[in-house]
């Protein structure tokens, strides 16, 4: 009889057991394809068929497992009864069950978990849209990001810890010799030259020390020349705060570089050129006040020395404050409509006593019908004499200077040049007379000077006019020196 009762029991037993089982397949399964479906490209309609499957077969072990259980209370009561141990009915020992498991109030249990699977397609496609817009942002965001590093004009450069490139904008992939769009995953020691392996270090050594805002001065070498760079780079953290790649940028500083030398320059220069009249004004005035000039010839003598030297000091002076003036737009201008062949004759009178004195022909030339134009007449008699002054001091005895103007009235343009029959400037210096202090190594001993003229010229002509200076030369053979401005607009007649 006890034999009966456990093997009723042992059937409950298992067909709970199976049950759970069944059903935790089903639920497994369920989960499962909710996560699949969200991110799944191809999925369509409902899903999670293997979990339902699950939980109609666990409905089916309950149902069999049931019906198991009443067979065998069944079988358990006919024994109790034909042995007097018990006398109710068959059915009665069916009650021996826990109601919290009756196979009706489980079967709908299970039909609600059904219903609900079923309902649940709508949430995993809003799900689905969800991590699709979510995808959609994150590709903009990383556009947006590649398109503000492709616009800066700085080269860009970001390497990974293992030192291969992440990205690198244009100006990176001209500066390094690679093209910035295949260099992504290779590394950063491979793409640029052994000419930059300075670089490389230091972004290695930036990610070793784990340093911020480490900065570099470079200096590469391409086809242009020397280029000097100012370059600055930063490690990289992920969430952990581990370092996970370097960001690098460099500066062209190579103009800034060229400036502060031009600077330097200038300040040795005009220390130089203010020592020399400076050297002979101190010592002709100190041998005066100490009496070594005698008689009147040589006292005359001395104060004409120190007369010309504080001129060549003031004009010295003078040059270096319009040069300075017009540099930083302080200069005052008064232009007004002025005939260039006038300011010409001018100035002609002014320097053929110099030209005389050294045997040198001026040739001018007729006034043209229109030849104005809008000028600083003292400003632009200052360039007609610093040109016409050149001409005669780097010309021979018995030399030539000619001045002519020509009008192109279809450019509206009126053209002044000054040629003259002296040494000339050797081809590799000819784009460097109108610099500040520059003067030509092999006509140095042929005149005085403190090369600050030229450059006076061209900031009136191009900065104060708007106009354009030019020169053509051979050695031995002479110079052509000139100018061109725009031509005044004609005064209407009668006004």
């Amino acid at each position: 009889m006890s034999g009966l009762k456990s093997l009723r029991n042992l059937y409950i037993a298992v067909t709970i057991f199976a049950a759970g089982c069944c059903a935790a397949v089903g639920l497994g399964n369920l989960i499962a394809s909710d996560t699949t479906a969200a991110v799944s490209d191809n999925y369509a309609g409902p899903t999670g068929l293997p979990g339902v499957a699950c939980l109609v077969g666990a409905a089916a072990v309950v149902f069999l497992g049931w019906h198991l259980v009443k067979l065998a209370s069944g079988v358990s009561g006919v024994v109790e009864s034909l042995s007097g141990d018990r006398t109710d009915s068959v059915e009665a020992s069916t009650d021996a069950l826990p109601p919290t498991w009756s196979a009706e109030r489980f079967t709908a249990a299970l039909n609600r978990a059904i219903g609900q699977r079923l309902e649940r397609p709508g949430e995993n496609d809003r799900q689905l849209d969800e991590l699709q817009l979510q995808l959609q942002l994150s590709d903009r965001q990383k556009r947006n990001a590649e398109a503000i590093i492709y616009s800066i004009r700085d080269a860009v450069i970001v390497v990974d810890e293992f030192g291969k490139v992440v990205t690198a904008n244009e100006s990176a992939g001209k500066l390094m010799g690679f093209g910035h769009a295949d260099a992504v995953h290779k590394p950063i020691g491979e793409l640029v030259g052994a000419d930059k392996s300075d670089f490389v270090e230091f972004l290695i050594h930036t990610m070793k020390i784990r340093q911020q805002a480490a900065k570099q001065e470079m200096v590469f070498e391409d086809r242009h020349g020397r280029k000097v760079f100012d370059c600055t780079a930063s490690c990289v953290y992920d969430g952990n705060k581990q370092v996970c790649g370097v960001v690098a940028v460099l500066h062209d500083i190579t103009r800034e570089k060229e400036i502060s030398q031009m600077k330097n320059d200038f300040v040795s220069h005009v220390s130089h050129e203010l020592k020399t009249p400076l050297a002979s004004i101190t010592a002709y005035s100190e041998m005066l006040a100490e009496g070594e000039a005698e008689d009147e010839e040589t006292r005359k003598e001395f104060c004409t020395i120190i007369q010309k030297q504080a001129h060549r000091l003031n004009r010295l002076i003078e040059d270096i404050l319009n040069i300075s003036r017009i540099e930083s737009g302080l200069i005052k201008v008064d232009k007004k409509p002025q005939s260039l062949m006038l300011l010409i004759e001018e100035q002609l009178q002014m320097i053929k006593g110099y030209a005389e004195e050294k045997n040198i022909k001026i040739v001018g030339q007729q006034p043209i019908v229109f030849d104005q134009v809008n000028v600083d007449r003292d400003m632009m008699a200052q360039v007609i004499v610093n040109l016409l002054s050149n001409a005669v001091k780097y010309t021979p005895a018995g030399g030539t200077v000619t001045v002519s103007t020509e009008v192109d009235e279809i450019a509206r343009t009126a053209r002044v040049t000054v040629t003259d029959t002296g040494v000339g400037i050797p081809e590799e210096e000819i784009d460097y007379v109108f610099d500040k202090f520059y003067r030509v190594d092999a006509n140095k001993a042929q005149a005085k000077g403190t090369g600050l003229g030229l450059n006076l010229v061209k900031q009136i002509v191009e900065k104060v006019h708007n106009g354009k200076v030019f020169v053509t030369s051979k050695p031995g053979q002479g110079s052509t020196f000139g100018f061109e401005l725009p031509l005044a607009k004609a005064q209407p007649v009668g006004a």
